[in-house]
């Protein structure tokens, strides 16, 4: 009997003033659940990346790299495509491609168990091919989703610290593309970078 999944999906970057907005899908195994032993041993609590340090969120994608019966994929839209599309509807592009990344024959062959965190769907015929769902605070009930908004924020974290080489002016690796007083003051300064989304940043103008 072909192994069965539940796949989450979330997303990352809704709200930021520049870089990507980052979306993570991963698949877990119905039946291989996480040890409780394990996990205190190396000091992992489950929840919602905002609710992770940073140290945590990276010592879950460890774990789940060194774990073979799951899967996870990550997929990014630039700051131009949020600004293009509107930040749901680019949301939802980076939502399936991050699905459409992750599964394979074998788990489209076990019919998976797709939960979207509250706001994001699959473009196209999935909702028809699948039982899809979209949950309201399933970054909250779902271990899928959970795992899935951490992968998306360890994934997002690094690209934006890597951002900082080409636009060091703003401080991203402090506050990630967010808009804190210290980004807030950087833009002040010195304008929009290629990477800000201007549809976010009108306030500039005022």
């Amino acid at each position: 009997m072909e192994p069965r999944y539940v796949i989450g999906i979330d997303e990352v970057g809704r709200g930021a003033l520049a870089g990507p907005l980052s979306v993570g899908a991963v698949a877990l195994r119905l039946g291989r659940g996480f040890d409780p032993a394990v996990l205190r041993a190396l000091k992992l609590n489950l929840r919602d990346s905002k609710k992770l340090t940073p140290k945590q969120r990276v010592a879950w994608v460890k774990y789940l790299r060194k774990r073979d019966d799951i899967k996870f994929r990550v997929a990014s839209v630039s700051s131009k495509v949020v600004d293009k599309l509107n930040v749901s509807r680019a949301a939802n592009l980076a939502a399936t491609r991050a699905f459409e990344k992750l599964v394979d024959e074998l788990i489209l062959k076990t019919k998976p168990l797709v939960f979207l965190d509250g706001g994001l769907y699959l473009r196209g015929d999935w909702g028809k091919r699948l039982r899809v769902r979209t949950v309201v605070k399933g970054d909250e009930k779902i271990n899928a989703i959970k795992l899935a908004s951490i992968v998306a924020k360890v994934h997002r974290d690094r690209l934006m610290v890597r951002r900082h080489e080409k636009y060091p002016r703003y401080g991203f690796p402090k506050h990630k593309g967010y808009g804190t007083a210290r980004h807030i003051r950087s833009l002040r300064r010195h304008g929009l970078s290629d990477i800000h989304r201007k549809s976010f940043c009108k306030f500039l103008e005022a």
